[in-house]
């Protein structure tokens, strides 16, 4: 553990809990405004928050365990996440632990326990949504896997830190075939994990499109603060692991640099989440039944980035 690598990681953590929700209302505002309507500002969101902070927290009657903690380890699990992943720095107090599959499988941790207290309710739209996001999880997760695996071939490690690391210093490792088919994935899944068009609608209810949102109804009060407020993290996390990969720009590895580097990480996940709020007003939300087609054909990108990282590779395959 280093000193460097303590402080970028609560640096991180605080910059992406602060933001977060003004990610979330800046995506709104744009869209709002390409749509021709004010918006009600990108500040919006944090006084949802503390709006729904102040309530009573509300269980339903036959919850149990799984329903009452599923909060808390979502927003355990994003913390966590924005913490150890090389968002603004390359140094960590847990070196070991930003390799590429505890990351992916804590995100996943946290999915699950949400989708365990949608069937936790007993309700039929909870059910469904947890079916449906356990489908999603099942499909994102190996693509998320894959496209990062293929960076990592020719570095030789699947250490985030190491991988964001190398392409500072060779540039030219994102101007590859790998990169470009490794970025189409990884964005398309980034889509779905955080529920976005054309996946899913985050402004809807309509009980016969909604994945995220089924599984959330019985929520109120703290509990849906606690729920709104990391969905919005993980969001943030995976654009700013995303802008971490392919575009490794100002991330440092000492404490000099680290107020930069938090500067730029901000400036790139506000650009990443406008663009992706513009795109979303182009697009419609795919039938249910497309979203498998859709999240397989990333799969399909990310094994290709996967075989071409090795065939491009100096070495060759193995």
């Amino acid at each position: 553990m280093n000193i460097a690598g303590l402080v970028g990681a609560v640096g991180q953590a605080l910059i992406v809990v602060a933001g977060a929700p003004l990610l979330v209302g800046l995506m709104r505002q744009v869209r709002a405004r390409l749509e021709g309507r004010a918006g009600a500002g990108v500040g919006q969101p944090w006084r949802d928050l503390r709006k729904l902070a102040g309530k009573e927290a509300i269980h339903p009657a036959g919850t149990g365990s799984p329903f009452r903690a599923a909060p808390m380890l979502l927003i355990g699990t994003g913390l966590v996440a924005a913490a150890v992943v090389p968002l603004a720095t390359v140094a960590s107090p847990l070196d070991r632990g930003i390799d590429l599959f505890a990351v992916v499988a804590l995100l996943a941790l946290g999915t699950v326990a949400l989708a365990l207290a949608g069937l936790d309710t007993g309700t039929a739209f909870g059910g469904m949504g947890a079916s449906r996001e356990i489908t999603v999880l099942a499909l994102v997760e190996p693509t998320i896997l894959l496209a990062v695996f293929a960076l990592s071939v020719p570095i030789g490690t699947t250490n985030l830190a190491t991988i964001v690391a190398a392409a500072q210093h060779a540039p030219t490792l994102e101007l590859t075939p790998v990169s470009l088919l490794a970025a189409v994935a990884l964005g398309v899944v980034i889509v779905a994990e955080t529920g976005r068009l054309p996946v899913d609608n985050p402004s809807t209810h309509l009980e016969l499109t909604m994945i995220h949102e089924a599984m959330v109804l019985e929520y109120a009060g703290p509990d849906l603060a606690l729920v709104e407020l990391a969905s919005a993290v993980r969001l943030t996390v995976l654009l700013g692991l995303f802008a971490s990969l392919f575009l490794p720009w100002g991330l440092t590895a000492g404490l000099a640099g680290l107020p930069l580097s938090l500067g730029l990480l901000v400036v790139k996940v506000a650009g990443l989440g406008v663009l992706l709020a513009g795109g979303e007003v182009f697009v419609a939300k795919v039938r249910l039944f497309r979203v498998p087609e859709l999240l397989a054909g990333s799969f399909l990108l990310a094994l290709l980035a996967v075989a071409a990282s090795y065939f491009l590779s100096p070495g060759g395959l193995p």
